[in-house]
């Protein structure tokens, strides 16, 4: 069964036709691209798979079932998990804490319970604590589990945000831009680290990237987003040969 399907998305904000006629497919495993020039619409589409934004028209599937209408929160217990091309940490809070917040969308224990802390409610915390803290252990950011998360490093906060999205247990990961303001080194090492993930969670993934060498060396399949239209999908071999896909980039046309 096919796990996320988007047929004919688009939204309108006032007469700007943001997103028009938006459609993709993604299979259970995959880790598939979406690209395009700046301005062409690629986070408004992850705001409408996320529920950030109802579409104008069109439809979701997630799992066999329509997600349009649904705020995140119902969208992420779904299933779907996301970071934020500018890093959306809760800054004020422990690295820990921003973990564990994410694993509150499966307890068990009820209102009462969490305000006279009484019942389930010692038991489950302690176990989020013990998970979140080996979540930390994977991302290597135990030895900071105490700190702020406004004071780690740029390069730990974008792991921090991957671990506490992967905290809420998603089928499907949207990483939006993952490699922001990330040196080579860094990049590489996210590489590895999105191949990783998938293996280690069998996740589908699938990422907004304006680093091509990062969307060539991890993504089986990528669309491409121009205007707010898909005007490619392929390999990645089939996308950087593309005629359509060099002239959205050079904006000129190629003969």
């Amino acid at each position: 069964m096919t796990l996320l399907k988007a047929t004919k998305l688009s939204k309108v904000f006032g007469g700007l036709r943001a997103v028009s006629n938006f459609s993709l497919e993604i299979q259970p495993g995959e880790l598939v691209g979406l690209i395009g020039p700046n301005g062409a619409g690629k986070t408004t589409a992850f705001n409408l798979l996320t529920g950030v934004y109802e579409p104008t028209s069109g439809e979701i599937e997630f799992d066999g079932k329509s997600v349009v209408g649904l705020k995140p929160y119902q969208i992420t217990q779904r299933g779907i998990a996301r970071t934020f091309q500018n890093i959306r940490l809760f800054a004020n809070l422990s690295v820990l804490d921003n973990v564990k917040i994410a694993y509150h969308f499966h307890v068990k224990y009820g209102l009462v319970e969490s305000v006279l802390r009484m019942g389930r409610y010692h038991k489950e915390e302690e176990e989020i604590r013990q998970k979140a803290i080996q979540f930390l252990k994977i991302f290597q950011l135990e030895d900071k589990k105490d700190e702020i998360a406004k004071n780690l490093p740029y390069g730990e906060q974008r792991r921090l945000e991957i671990a506490r999205a992967l905290a809420a247990q998603p089928k499907l990961l949207l990483l939006d831009e993952p490699a922001a303001g990330m040196n080579p080194q860094e990049t590489h090492q996210l590489m590895d680290m999105i191949r990783w993930i998938r293996e280690k969670f069998d996740l589908t993934i699938l990422l907004i990237e304006h680093d091509m060498s990062l969307v060539m060396g991890v993504c089986e399949r990528i669309y491409v987003l121009d205007y707010g239209s898909i005007i490619a999908h392929g390999t990645p071999a089939e996308i950087k040969n593309n005629p359509r896909v060099i002239e959205a980039y050079l904006g000129e046309e190629v003969h």
